[in-house]
């Protein structure tokens, strides 16, 4: 039986365990990032080098490692999650025209549109190339889906822009297509790598998916209750953006008419000049506790797949990533 999330007592930190195999990782990126085209270089080099959590290879290496498996593979698979990650950053930042990302000025703002989706695509069809390296129909078959989805989400995404009326189980499923989804997969890659049954290698992608749906559930909290030294990007950008996010559809659903009436306005019309409003108005409503709240239900189940896992100190550590999933300021 699982211990609740609350209770977890000082379990091993999953970077500190795992830091030499990063250190792995980080090798086959360098070495997968040459170009013979310099400003493939340059613009894959500045948005690798300013690091990030790293969770999602993290999760491909943890969940390998609990299972068992030991082989170099697990180093190119790890690498290929985050240039998969990166890519769609990359082309998020254009969508979106983000200015600041990590702290830093994003690709796009650097480099311009243009060169930012072409090197997307260029870290896609890389990824693809270190796929076919690994020599797995399973890994392929689980890759190419994950990409498909996650550009789904990115186009549900860019259909509910300024549109307060869309409901919370459509805005999940954003989620789930968008971000969880990428999670999901890493997570499998390590019991496919490890030849896990088809139980377990279904255990591991749902812990995949809930935590990476709690993760962008307190994302979504924190463009309204953080601060941007912290978070790395500007506080506000979802709204300015007309996101219509958990926080704000829970603020309109709870709140009184007049409310409802200001923030839908502000979803329509992108008005990150009432955001100290809206600040106030999510705070008020406890919309921010309650999508908090929503993320830790999903940490927890997230936690509780970890029964099909076999004990081990990398098991410990995916526990106390379900902790700092919430647990976080940016």
């Amino acid at each position: 039986m699982s211990v609740p999330l609350a209770s977890a007592s000082s379990p091993p930190n999953a970077l500190a365990l795992i830091a030499d195999e990063m250190g792995e990782v980080d090798k086959v990126i360098r070495q997968r990032l040459t170009s013979e085209v310099v400003l493939i270089n340059q613009i894959s080099d500045y948005i690798i080098s300013a690091g990030g959590k790293r969770i999602r290879p993290m999760l491909v290496l943890l969940f390998a490692n609990a299972l068992g498996f030991t082989g170099r593979e697990r180093y190119e698979l790890a690498a290929v999650v985050e240039f998969i990650h990166t890519a769609t950053l990359l082309h998020d930042d254009v969508v979106d025209e983000s200015q600041l990302r990590r702290g830093r000025d994003t690709a796009n703002a650097l480099f311009g549109n243009a060169a930012s989706v072409l090197v997307g695509d260029f870290l896609y069809s890389r990824s693809f190339q270190m796929m076919v390296s690994v020599n797995r129909m399973r890994v392929l078959d689980v890759l190419a889906d994950a990409t498909n989805v996650i550009a789904e989400g990115e186009v549900l995404q860019l259909m509910n822009m300024h549109d307060p009326d869309i409901d919370i189980p459509a805005y999940l499923k954003v989620i789930r297509y968008k971000t969880a989804k990428l999670f999901e997969a890493s997570a499998r890659l390590g019991a496919v790598l490890a030849g896990a049954s088809p139980e377990t290698e279904t255990a591991c992608a749902n812990y995949g998916r809930c935590l990476g749906t709690a993760f962008q559930l307190i994302d979504d909290v924190l463009d309204y209750q953080g601060n941007t030294a912290e978070l790395g990007k500007n506080v506000g950008d979802d709204l300015r953006e007309g996101k219509p996010t958990l926080p704000l559809l829970l603020a309109m659903e709870r709140g009184s008419a007049e409310q409802r009436d200001f923030i839908r306005h502000a979803i329509e019309h992108g008005e990150v000049e009432r955001l100290p409003e809206i600040i106030r108005i999510v705070a008020q409503t406890g919309a921010l506790e309650a999508t908090r709240e929503a993320a830790r239900a999903e940490a927890q189940r997230a936690r509780d797949t970890l029964d099909a896992i076999p004990p081990s100190p990398y098991r410990e550590a995916l526990l106390e990533l379900c902790v700092r999933s919430i647990d976080r300021s940016s």
